[in-house]
């Protein structure tokens, strides 16, 4: 909540953002009790009714107050109307907007907002509030960290219960099992039925769910439109409208690649991520013992990499930190999982082994990297499911997982 109040006392509009179920309206609701606004919410037909009907009249429910709208992608027409509503009184403030999908992503908004709005993403619970902690990796990895002090608590079956088991508030309070598994099912099937209907007039929408169960094989992988198209049945020239409503839904993430070189970012690969580890779990049938028993290497290291890049995704949002996330490849084969880059150009590389045993070559990608920066790398650390961390030579060091979310 600190952030979202930092955000509202400074902003005109800020907008909350991210999947259904990840714990919007409970915070929104918080933040409207303790400023004491006005919540109302579009999934309620009479309330979109009016908002559709009238929305400069709409906007003037609190005038005086904080007015927060949920699911404001529910009636797009209200854009405009906020926009003339900031404009001829442009308090800081004003409107709280929750949204379940990327409202700059949707081709039936028909302003942007700029200047106006401020975005908040929400993307579920973090492991470090599940347990009640604050975490600092990011923070402390790019100032010069490498957690050779940390001991590692977890085994890898620990690892992959809770990234089986996802953060969807709701989700985490099923049992592992058929009712959790109920619940990833329901909850595609309504996104399916409902929302993807309400934001986009493709004509296979059926074939969501067949799309997504491909992308959670393809989990933290580089997006191969071509192959992903011919196994999805979707001719490739048409593929990318059905990524960019997933991604618009909150349900994947394209991950950039990172190189010195900008133009190079721009033309490579991304990795598809899908946003929730959980979900991603499901979509492919595999639970924490299966995983542990029966996947193979690859899939086990994908399940723990997509679970590295939701948990760093989460601390980048309160972090002090100014950074952003990208994978790093190559035409030389040097292949590194996460980097993360600050605005004044420090880089702190990331990877991530579902062994529980780090050699040299686990290493060399981040050692070459460092050698190859210089004192623009900060630090590197391959993760992994044991639990001692060791130094491999100058600013890099294998680390247990779990120094993601340690106090």
């Amino acid at each position: 909540m600190p952030g979202l109040l930092e955000s509202l006392a400074d902003t005109r509009i800020v907008v909350v953002q991210g999947a259904r179920q990840v714990g919007k309206t409970t915070l929104v609701r918080q933040t409207v009790e303790r400023l004491g606004g006005r919540l109302v919410t579009l999934d309620d037909d009479l309330t979109r009714e009016a908002a559709v009907a009238d929305p400069a009249g709409f906007l003037r429910q609190n005038p005086e107050g904080l007015l927060a709208i949920d699911e404001v992608q529910r009636a797009p027409g209200l854009v405009l109307a906020l926009k003339a509503a900031v404009d001829a009184d442009p308090r800081p403030g004003r409107f709280l907007l929750t949204g379940s999908a990327d409202l700059l992503r949707l081709p039936t908004m028909q302003d942007s907002l700029a200047g106006r709005a401020e975005n908040v993403d929400l993307y579920g619970f973090s492991q470090g509030e599940i347990a009640g902690v604050r975490e600092r990796f990011v923070e402390r990895i790019l100032n010069g960290d490498t957690f050779l002090d940390h001991r590692g608590a977890l085994s890898r079956t620990d690892y992959l219960i809770r990234a089986c088991a996802g953060g969807y508030p709701e989700a985490l309070t099923r049992p592992a099992g058929r009712r959790r598994s109920a619940w990833f099912d329901n909850y595609v099937r309504r996104i399916v039925e409902r929302d993807a209907p309400d934001l986009s007039r493709l004509q296979r929408l059926s074939e969501l769910p067949l799309l997504l169960r491909l992308l959670a094989a393809r989990n933290a992988n580089e997006l191969n439109v071509s192959g992903l198209a011919s196994d999805a049945g979707i001719p490739v020239r048409t593929l990318g409208p059905y990524l960019d409503l997933l991604e618009t839904l909150f349900l994947v993430h394209r991950l950039p690649s990172w190189s010195t070189n900008l133009s190079s970012r721009v033309i490579a690969r991304p990795k598809i991520v899908l946003q929730d580890t959980g979900l991603a779990a499901r979509l492919i049938n595999a639970s924490a013992l299966g995983a542990t028993t029966n996947a193979d290497a690859q899939a086990v290291g994908s399940l723990l990499e997509g679970f590295v890049a939701g948990e760093l995704r989460r601390q980048l949002t309160w972090s002090d930190q100014n950074a952003r996330l990208f994978h790093h490849r190559d035409r030389q084969g040097s292949e590194v999982d996460f980097l993360l880059e600050t605005d004044d150009g420090r880089v702190a590389g990331i990877e991530v082994k579902a062994a529980s045993t780090v050699t040299a070559r686990d290493t060399k990608w981040l050692a070459q990297l460092r050698d190859r920066l210089g004192d623009r790398f900060v630090a590197g650390v391959v993760l992994h499911t044991g639990d001692a961390s060791f130094p491999f030579g100058p600013r890099v060091a294998a680390v247990p997982l779990d120094v993601l979310w340690a106090p």
